[in-house]
């Protein structure tokens, strides 16, 4: 039953798309390539600048008991699973703000809105109604970390105060928020560690 109702909470949080204020600067951060090559002259000599990647050192894991260990390993395959489609709706917003920026009206830009939303919908609505309840709580926490937003704004942004406060009360009935915000120096400082490795493939 849960995981049935799911997918049309996740549906909408996921197909979210950006009216013309969303800060798509402050979004962008995440964006920024950090391999970039340059070179300096120094001397007469040409000298190749490289932007090294961060490494990331972290304490071995201990366990307090066997069932601590398996919260650890499941909190692991559904950041594997969730996180493609987060970074997926960052991207999304980028590209569509961008393309928004291009139309000429109102009018045009929501039927641009129209058919991105038809067009996400049957891409992917066959794969989120696989998630589970708990993989879906995750996905609202990791939209919130990859745009800076959390997905009750990013609605009310687009649907307006009603219909956003709407969904996150159907949210409120199954034990989410679209209000959830992620806190990755606090409650969830474990994810984020998990989804650090997992971007620099290292689990």
């Amino acid at each position: 039953m849960k995981r049935m109702k799911w997918y049309s909470l996740a549906l909408t949080a996921f197909m979210i798309l950006p009216p013309m204020h969303v800060d798509a600067q402050k979004m962008r951060r995440n964006a920024i390539p950090n391999d970039l090559h340059r070179a300096i002259v120094e001397n007469g000599d040409t000298v190749v600048v490289v932007n090294l990647r961060d490494v990331y050192v972290y304490p071995e894991m201990k366990f307090k008991n066997r069932r601590e260990e398996e919260n650890y390993y499941k909190l692991i395959r559904d950041v594997k699973r969730t996180l493609p489609y987060a970074k997926m709706v960052y991207y999304t917003l980028i590209e569509t703000y961008e393309y928004m920026e291009t139309l000429p009206n109102d009018k045009l830009r929501q039927a641009h809105l129209k058919r991105m939303e038809k067009e996400l919908f049957k891409e992917y609505k066959p794969e989120l109604k696989k998630l589970t309840f708990t993989q879906g709580k995750l996905l609202i926490k990791l939209i919130d970390r990859e745009c800076n937003q959390s997905s009750y704004n990013l609605l009310k942004a687009y649907l307006g105060s009603f219909r956003a406060g709407f969904w996150n009360l159907f949210a409120g009935m199954f034990g989410a928020s679209l209000k959830s915000e992620y806190d990755p120096k606090g409650k969830d400082a474990l994810t984020e560690r998990i989804v650090v490795l997992v971007e620099n493939q290292l689990i």
